[in-house]
């Protein structure tokens, strides 16, 4: 598996030999590369640079590896940039606080140079194999995201990303409860949730994402909304939403004259006004029509 040879990478390191030693050795491979002498420097370039990786050593003075990774993870353009430490840090405990601080792997110093080239080709393949699933999600519009037991986000699509910065605090830590209790199954979804705008939305567990995350989906609500979509999407008339949102459930012209209490013969009437300004010619075309508006309606 080969990664593309124009990849990026930022290289931060306080020790000039290593960046030297290191950083040559990656032009030679083929990739670009960006160098910072300490985790503030390379906090900085990262305000105007978007690298495909980052080679980070986990001892530095002032911003050591570690904070300066946790930085960089906090930014959101940062969340799914694969993070190597090289470290002299041999102890488990080291390990452990490396990936924990957001770092997908790390070599050991010295450097063996053929096992970070290894690791910086499948790191970036892994990395490009991601952005092009989000990217497709985000075609999508699927807005969807991982939590854990505790409700605590561990990842969203960028649709997802894009709600919530429209969402006060207040959803979303409501959002976060609701994901622990549906883990917990305290509720049963979809759960309902108040934003600060005229809609709601609903939050559904779908499956396991991982060991200890589990996926969800976030959807704008519709509903009591339904027939108000279907008016404005059709040039509806009320009645006629009203008698078009219960063809799309499958009524039949009896009962939706009992459900809204009107005679059989009004709602055939009805009916005709929605088949010309929908342009179809029965019953399944028009359901067909109104079921993929509410639909778009959620998104």
């Amino acid at each position: 598996m080969i990664a593309p040879r124009s990849a990026l990478v930022l290289l931060v390191d306080d020790d000039p030999d290593t960046r030297a030693f290191v950083g040559e050795y990656l032009i030679e491979e083929g990739y670009s590369t960006c160098m910072a002498a300490s985790g503030a420097e390379a906090l900085i370039l990262l305000d105007d640079l978007q690298p495909d990786l980052i080679l980070l050593d986990a001892v530095m003075p002032g911003l050591d590896g570690f904070e300066t990774c946790r930085a960089i993870k906090r930014r959101k353009t940062m969340a799914n940039v694969p993070v190597i430490f090289m470290t002299g840090l041999s102890e488990s405990g080291h390990v452990v606080e490396g990936l924990s601080a957001g770092g997908v792997d790390y070599v050991s110093k010295p450097v063996s140079l053929e096992a970070l080239s290894a690791r910086i080709r499948v790191h970036l393949a892994t990395a490009q194999a991601t952005r092009s699933a989000l990217a497709a999600l985000d075609r999508a519009g699927a807005c969807l995201l991982s939590a854990d037991a505790s409700g605590a986000i561990g990842w969203m699509a960028p649709a997802t990303q894009r709600l919530f910065d429209e969402l006060d605090w207040q959803t979303v830590a409501a959002l976060r409860q609701a994901c622990a209790d549906l883990v917990a199954g305290l509720s049963r979804g979809p759960v309902t949730l108040a934003t600060p705008g005229a809609r709601s939305l609903e939050l559904s567990i779908l499956e396991p994402h991982g060991t200890n995350e589990i996926l969800f989906r976030l959807e704008r609500s519709i509903v009591g909304q339904e027939t108000v979509l279907l008016q404005q999407a059709f040039r509806l008339t009320a009645r006629e939403s009203d008698v078009l949102l219960w063809i799309s459930r499958g009524k039949s012209n009896k009962d939706i004259s009992e459900i809204l209490n009107i005679s059989a013969r009004t709602v055939n009437k009805h009916l005709e006004q929605v088949f010309i300004k929908l342009g179809v010619e029965n019953r399944a075309s028009a359901a067909a029509l109104a079921t993929r508006q509410l639909l778009a309606g959620r998104s």
